[in-house]
């Protein structure tokens, strides 16, 4: 069995780290490299380069590559969104 605590994380490792998001204007307690949702819709993103964009129809179940500093409740329908680091 690998011994996982020698491994160094980079972006192209899977996330070491989840949580609860709750959508709305403060930043995320760490700028998240993915998420998942709960419910279907759309997720509204500050990316860590500074856009905002909305990433519509995501589904249940699928983890979603974005850097991203904020979820966003204007523009956001998707319920149950965990934020993967």
């Amino acid at each position: 069995m690998t011994d996982l605590s020698t491994l160094q994380p980079g972006l192209e490792s899977p996330p070491s780290r989840g949580f609860a998001v709750t959508p709305g204007t403060a930043s995320l307690m760490t700028p998240i490299r993915g998420l998942m949702v709960a419910s279907a819709g759309d997720v509204a993103v500050t990316t860590v380069g500074g856009d905002q964009v909305t990433l519509p129809a995501l589904q249940p179940g699928v983890q979603y590559a974005i850097l991203a500093t904020h979820v966003l409740s204007t523009g956001t329908s998707a319920t149950g969104i965990v934020g993967l680091a």
